[in-house]
């Protein structure tokens, strides 16, 4: 999948339970719109949604499953579970939380990696990461790309933005990490996507700004 999405857009098409777009037949449609956009992949959660939108479009996905735990903060392909429904998925990249963060029931990352990989050796494999010290990590395991996805999204990133200082937390990944990395987390225009592109990201995942209605909404409403 990596070189089919180099220098390319990657559309994440996600609706969560309490959001009006939630349903996989939505999704599907939502990914179908994104590739006649020019999209040259999609990133999507849950089985059932991947399933309709690889029915819909001949696309690479990234497959992620949201699914909470109580003994953990981590909800993005946590554990073994959601990497088996990936894999029955048909996903061509499986994306997980690659966080220094406690997993569900003890696991650990570098068991969950070689798991997947003994599984499914031909599914690459995504760290969404949140520090520089995760993606150094998630290299050293094995993964084949990095994800800039949980930046801003976890305690000791929860007052950051991606696109601060122009980018500078990409900046500080892409200039220590030597597999290919991902720009994702909050790219809100065309300008934002083409700089990421630019800086020397491999290629960009844009989602609320082009598949949340709501959120899109909500930005012009409250703009002040």
């Amino acid at each position: 999948m990596l070189a089919q999405v180099k220098n390319e857009l990657i559309v994440s098409c996600q609706a969560l339970p309490d959001e009006p777009l939630h349903s996989s037949f939505i999704m599907s449609k939502m990914a179908l719109a994104a590739m006649e956009g020019g999209a040259k992949g999609i990133r999507a959660n849950t089985k059932e949604d991947i399933i309709a939108i690889k029915n819909e479009v001949a696309l690479p996905v990234i497959g992620i499953v949201k699914r909470d735990y109580d003994d953990s903060d981590v909800f993005i392909t946590a554990t073994h579970k959601e990497i088996d429904e990936l894999i029955e998925s048909g996903c061509e990249m499986i994306a997980m939380d690659a966080t220094h963060r406690k997993r569900p029931n003890g696991i650990s990352l570098q068991e969950l990696v070689h798991y997947a990989k003994d599984k499914a050796p031909n599914v690459e494999l995504m760290a969404d990461i949140a520090t520089l010290e995760d993606a150094i990590q998630a290299e050293k395991l094995g993964f084949d790309c990095i994800s800039t996805t949980l930046y801003g999204y976890t305690a000791e990133t929860s007052d950051k933005k991606l696109y601060h200082d122009d980018f500078s937390f990409l900046k500080e990944v892409l200039n220590k990490i030597s597999i290919p990395v991902i720009a994702e987390g909050n790219v809100l225009t065309p300008e934002m996507y083409k700089r990421c592109l630019a800086l020397g990201a491999h290629s960009t995942v844009v989602g609320g700004a082009i598949t949340r209605p709501r959120d899109i909404t909500r930005r012009f409403v409250e703009f002040e």
